[in-house]
């Protein structure tokens, strides 16, 4: 080992007891923080304080400084697993996976309606939209590949329960192409009708990260259960079943 090597790989303190955040794994490379809905992961414009990356400052680190070891995002409102690596090196194989593909993301979503068949694939390129600025669209401005994966799990009249798979990782991406389908995501303020269900956000989880450690070789399994306002949504969807 080159002098110093072990210096740089050593993670430089534990998120268990960061302020606001629950942690639902952590070991000396990498942590999965369990998102609150409303938290920032990254400063950007409009939101520079109070993110996900400055709570964890001394904790997290590789990449961008401004948004060190964070490997993926969610949106503001999205709740659920985020991946989050302690040291440069970590962070770079977890790039490196995500990349290829060899972490998988699991979300939970509420659709308007009922998608046309059990199990899909929308492959459809996601671009800024010309004409509103915080929007992404189908081909919109410098659009970019974009896959994703879905699994009807529970029919509920006129609303479905649906287990998302992303296959890339473009901004907005399950949001904007469940909305191309014609089934946005309940409550979603941008792409679909907000407030349904009493839903003060869209009804997203990011509900399992499944991976292989980087370092380690361990194969990894992380779960989120529905927060308490997702969880309570889905309740009002089944009692206007029954």
């Amino acid at each position: 080992m080159a002098p110093g090597d072990d210096e740089e790989r050593r993670p430089t303190g534990s998120a268990t007891s960061a302020p606001g955040l629950t942690i639902a794994h952590e070991d000396e490379h990498l942590l999965v923080v369990d998102k609150p809905a409303g938290m920032v992961v990254h400063p950007a414009r409009g939101h520079r304080e109070g993110t996900l990356a400055q709570i964890l400052a001394g904790v997290a680190a590789g990449g961008e400084p401004d948004r060190a070891g964070i490997v993926h995002r969610l949106d503001r409102d999205t709740s659920g697993l985020l991946l989050v690596a302690k040291d440069e090196q970590t962070h770079k194989r977890l790039q490196s996976a995500l990349a290829q593909r060899q972490i998988r993301r699991e979300y939970l979503a509420l659709l308007e309606g009922r998608p046309p068949s059990r199990t899909g694939t929308i492959q459809a390129p996601i671009g800024r939209d010309p004409r509103v600025r915080t929007r992404m669209t189908v081909g919109g401005r410098h659009a970019r590949p974009a896959e994703t994966d879905f699994t009807v799990e529970q029919e509920l009249g006129g609303v479905t329960l649906v287990r998302v798979r992303l296959q890339t990782g473009r901004t907005h991406q399950i949001r904007v192409h469940m909305r191309a389908i014609g089934h946005p995501v309940c409550g979603d303020p941008e792409y679909g009708t907000p407030g349904m269900l009493g839903l003060r956000r869209q009804f997203l989880h990011a509900a399992r990260l499944e991976l292989t450690h980087p370092l380690t070789g361990e194969r990894l399994e992380v779960r989120s259960e529905l927060p308490p306002d997702l969880a309570e949504a889905l309740l009002r969807a089944s009692e206007r079943v029954s």
